[in-house]
């Protein structure tokens, strides 16, 4: 039975076809990753977490989503702010911010990408598109 050596070098798994330069990217931009196999988006990930393929073609999402789940987070923070998952129009899901008072962000809210990477915790920092008033009634 042969195995290869632990100092061995081998080639990485996949191909870098799609895959953007980092100077042909825009930084307000925010950028996902699509299965060549199965279509899947997702979001940095290193396999498709529905076939393990490895040929994943990097794209830049439109910036529109839905709010799936939001909380207020008062931890290692001086101020309370708020912690979202945002479901992609392209169909994968990121964790990030909704600019807005914490009581009016909701599950079922539409949101736009505001910023691809806050300076201050790195994740993208989205703002409501549409004001809603349900916390009033």
């Amino acid at each position: 039975m042969y195995h290869h050596s632990g100092n061995a070098v081998h080639p990485a798994a996949g191909s870098a076809t799609g895959l953007l330069e980092p100077e042909d990217r825009d930084p307000e931009a925010l950028y996902y990753q699509r299965c060549a196999w199965c279509g899947t988006a997702m979001y940095h990930r290193l396999l498709c977490p529905v076939c393990r393929g490895s040929d994943l073609r990097t794209e830049r999402s439109e910036g529109v989503g839905t709010v799936r789940h939001s909380t207020v987070v008062h931890r290692n923070t001086p101020a309370a702010r708020n912690v979202s998952l945002i479901e992609m129009n392209e169909g994968f899901v990121v964790r990030g911010r909704v600019m807005g008072p914490l009581i009016g962000i909701h599950g079922g809210d539409r949101v736009r990408l505001s910023t691809a990477k806050d300076p201050v915790r790195g994740e993208p920092v989205f703002q409501l598109l549409d004001e809603s008033f349900r916390a009033w009634s």
